[in-house]
């Protein structure tokens, strides 16, 4: 006679636990998105409306809160990061992918500001980083023809260009309106490709 209640009263809590946990991630995306690039577990707690004690309940400590404000965003940008480029030329490609970028970085500028604060503090942030910019170099030179990706200083020149480094010092450093940043990138993009083979 008593199974059921108890077993109410344990959903009950799991879910409860679910919902403190979403809150304090949702806080963080929030604090991070308007600007708060370090916020405190504290003022985390504050805005997600739970104890400082629940924070450090649901998570081991802040590396693991902000690995998981890293998958949030990452599922939400990836599928544009994976799409083929439109394109029938390398070039063209690149250009499309330049356009992307801006969309993605742009997404993710104050989340990827505050990621590169705090992972020279966190192996695993500087792992991420690192995997972050593997994909953004990989990506890129599966679209170079051989000709080109010969030329190794040209390619990490591509890389360069086409980086969320920088994407952030156009926009968070120079303080450019999105479409000169973007013009920033074609003009640096065309002129890098000008003096490179065909195919």
């Amino acid at each position: 006679m008593t199974a059921r209640p108890t077993a109410q009263h344990t959903d009950g809590r799991r879910e409860r636990s679910r919902s403190s946990r979403s809150k304090i991630v949702a806080a963080l995306l929030d604090l991070v998105g308007k600007g708060d690039v370090a916020p405190s577990a504290a003022r985390v707690a504050e805005v997600a409306g739970v104890g400082l004690r629940s924070v450090f309940r649901h998570f081991d400590d802040m590396d693991e809160l902000y690995r998981e404000m890293g998958e949030v965003i990452e599922a939400q940008v990836m599928p544009i990061i994976l799409q083929p480029p439109s394109g029938a030329t390398w070039r063209e490609k690149l250009f499309d992918i330049a356009d992307r970028r801006a969309m993605v970085f742009e997404t993710i500028l104050p989340y990827r500001i505050s990621g590169n604060l705090k992972r020279f503090q966190s192996p695993y942030l500087m792992q991420d980083y690192r995997r972050m910019l593997r994909l953004e170099s990989d990506t890129i030179e599966s679209y170079l023809p051989v000709m080109v990706k010969a030329d190794v200083v040209g390619t990490h020149g591509l890389n360069v260009i086409l980086s969320f480094h920088t994407w952030r010092l156009l926009r968070h450093d120079q303080e450019l309106t999105v479409d000169n940043a973007k013009a920033v990138v074609r003009r640096l993009l065309g002129d890098a490709m000008a003096g490179m083979p065909e195919d």
